[in-house]
């Protein structure tokens, strides 16, 4: 008897400390305190500091729902995801972008958040911003961090050269964007632009909005189609031109990432570069002592300043059984204070409208004052909800108009290109 007494004990034991770790595992401890995992992909120390820092004032003051801060890395986040939301082990609130959500949400990995946000943050993001990370009428993620695309210019070759200058009440449109960059040209290896198009397909798109061009639409039946229009060609148009006729533009930068091209801009190779808003963070840390440089609106078009982009997107796993807990903490994290030094952070513009009044987002220091003027006009990019997309991207897209931007085939090619082959790949994703 002695013996099984100590042998129940001993099971008893080893069942308690199983329980123990799992009560350990994200779901809460011994105290009833919930844990909530949060993968952040913040990178630039600036923004890693933001977050954090928002975890520990949450934490100070929710002694019963505790956040862990899990670091996360935007190069393999997809597949990342993928893996722990199918091994059952996904965080609780999910930091991503929204042109990486469709597969998740249409697959059921992530929670549906229409009930779970309160008014208050609702209200303050714009509709455009919601729509990004909405499909089938649900919400999938929280919309809270942007980028427009903008020229970044040498002020001192501009100002030289007497070329009007660009503001976002009276930007360029895309044909005298054309001429000012012959204008800019210099020869001898100096351009007027560099196009850092190693990956085309988003910055064409985007820009396009601005000239009325959709490629993707949506027939009666709700299915996606895609039709290369007059108004789709105007932004490629402008850039092979650049490249090919006028020589205005580099074309050894046509390969090249953004980060890729400073060098030659700080040297006095380009007069302009069209980059994302953030950039202007490693222009400051890398820019030569006394370098003058200015942020500029994209061009525009028929429709004004538009350009699409996928904005930086809070979610929550449909699997967490703590969904209302981590509503709450999306709702602390992006209180429009909060929202401020989250985009400060990043340099990046917030979504939320009260953010955007802040002071410290329209300052003429690194012309913040110029990106913000330009939040009103961002849209969606065209391909959010269009499931195949990063197929027909990879595929078809991306090596028409490399070849196309490269003058290796001319426009009614890559539109045979976008469009029909483009439209196989879309069936098979829409039977």
């Amino acid at each position: 008897m002695a013996v099984r007494v100590r042998a129940l004990g001993a099971v008893a034991a080893a069942l308690a400390l199983l329980l123990a770790g799992c009560s350990d595992s994200g779901d809460g401890d011994s105290r009833g305190r919930i844990t909530l995992r949060f993968q952040s992909l913040a990178w630039q120390k600036e923004s890693v500091d933001a977050n954090k820092e928002l975890v520990k004032e949450w934490n100070a003051t929710h002694p019963d729902v505790k956040v862990e801060y899990v670091q996360g890395s935007w190069s393999s986040v997809h597949d990342q995801l993928l893996t722990s939301f199918e091994g059952g082990e996904a965080p609780d609130i999910i930091h991503d972008a929204s042109d990486d959500l469709a597969d998740f949400a249409y697959g059921g990995y992530l929670a549906d958040l229409g009930e779970l946000l309160p008014q208050r943050l609702k209200s303050d993001i714009p509709q455009a911003s919601w729509d990004t990370s909405t499909f089938g009428g649900k919400v999938y993620g929280v919309p809270f961090l942007q980028e427009p695309r903008v020229l970044i210019a040498n002020a001192k070759w501009l100002k030289e050269s007497g070329v009007r200058i660009p503001t976002p009440e009276k930007p360029w449109s895309w044909p005298e964007f054309r001429s000012v960059t012959k204008e800019l040209t210099q020869g001898k290896g100096k351009f007027g632009v560099a196009w850092p198009l190693k990956e085309p397909v988003s910055a064409t798109l985007n820009l396009s909005l601005s000239t009325g061009g959709k490629l993707f639409h949506r027939r009666a039946d709700g299915k996606a189609e895609i039709r290369f229009e007059a108004a789709d060609e105007v932004m490629p148009r402008t850039v092979h031109d650049q490249v090919d006729v006028d020589k205005s533009a580099s074309g050894a930068t046509l390969g090249m990432g953004g980060s890729d091209t400073l060098p030659g801009f700080f040297g006095g190779k380009y007069a302009m570069v069209p980059l994302g808003f953030s950039y202007r963070q490693q222009i400051v840390q890398q820019a030569p002592e006394g370098f003058d440089w200015q942020v500029l609106p994209a061009p525009a078009g028929a429709d004004g300043l538009a350009q699409g982009v996928s904005p930086q997107t809070l979610s929550v796993a449909e699997d967490s059984p703590h969904k209302k807990e981590a509503a709450r903490f999306i709702d602390f994290f992006l209180r429009p204070a909060n929202m401020v030094r989250l985009a400060r952070g990043d340099w990046m513009l917030p979504t939320g409208k009260e953010a955007l009044k802040d002071p410290a987002l329209r300052t003429k220091k690194d012309d913040w004052a110029t990106g913000t003027a330009l939040a009103r006009h961002l849209r969606p990019a065209p391909a959010q909800s269009v499931r195949g997309y990063p197929e027909w991207m990879d595929k078809i897209a991306t090596p028409a108009l490399q070849e196309y931007y490269s003058g290796a085939i001319g426009m009614d090619e890559l539109r045979e290109r976008l469009v029909e082959d483009g439209n196989l790949v879309l069936k098979r994703y829409q039977r």
